[in-house]
């Protein structure tokens, strides 16, 4: 998240982030549950570096304001209905570079959590560019801005960093990306179920 970004942000809300010091040094793949249009934003406050997403590419084209800002927060476009290549070699070319790419495995946003299954896609980056796939739990966004809210209301919002996945750990499974993505779900599970008891 840009500085700028990141001082707006902790002034219109209420953020409370757990276990940023997690993240690994160098290049990540953050992967993130996703109930609203606020989740990039929180993700980018909670790992403080630089993060490039994964942005489907419908989002785009329905106000110029709205398509400069997501460019500004470092959107990589994503078709839904084609094969995503070009975004894919942008995202390795990211990862090989050093930065970070965040993706949300559910595809969409959601009303509830589990009611989607996640995609490969976040495993497939961390196992082909051999980076650590690192859960990140978001709670909060869905009472902020969820599915069919049209204006931002402002609620506390809480982010964990769960412990990294590393692709070498899942090479023995007999599905390795399977595997990983079972133990994201483990993983974001167990974090939003420590962030709403708090």
């Amino acid at each position: 998240m840009p500085p700028l970004a990141r001082l707006l942000f902790g002034v219109a809300f209420d953020f409370r982030r757990e276990g940023h010091e997690r993240i690994p040094p160098g290049p990540v793949v953050f992967a993130a549950n996703h109930f609203s249009h606020l989740d990039p934003v929180i993700l980018g406050a909670t790992v403080d570096r630089p993060v490039r997403y994964l942005a489907v590419d419908e989002l785009y084209g329905k106000t110029a304001f709205f398509d400069r800002l997501t460019v500004w927060l470092g959107a990589i476009p994503m078709s839904r209905t084609r094969a995503p290549l070009g975004a894919l070699r942008v995202a390795l070319d990211e990862l090989a570079s050093g930065g970070s790419v965040g993706l949300f495995p559910e595809g969409v946003r959601v009303w509830t959590w589990g009611e989607v299954g996640p995609k490969r896609g976040a495993a497939w980056l961390a196992r082909r560019s051999g980076t650590p796939l690192v859960p990140v739990a978001i709670f909060g966004t869905d009472d902020a801005m969820g599915r069919g809210q049209f204006r931002i209301d402002r609620r506390p919002l809480s982010s964990f960093v769960c412990e990294p996945i590393h692709p070498a750990d899942h090479e023995d499974a007999e599905d390795p990306l399977a595997s990983m993505v079972a133990t994201w779900e483990e993983r974001i599970d167990a974090g939003l179920a420590r962030l709403r008891s708090r």
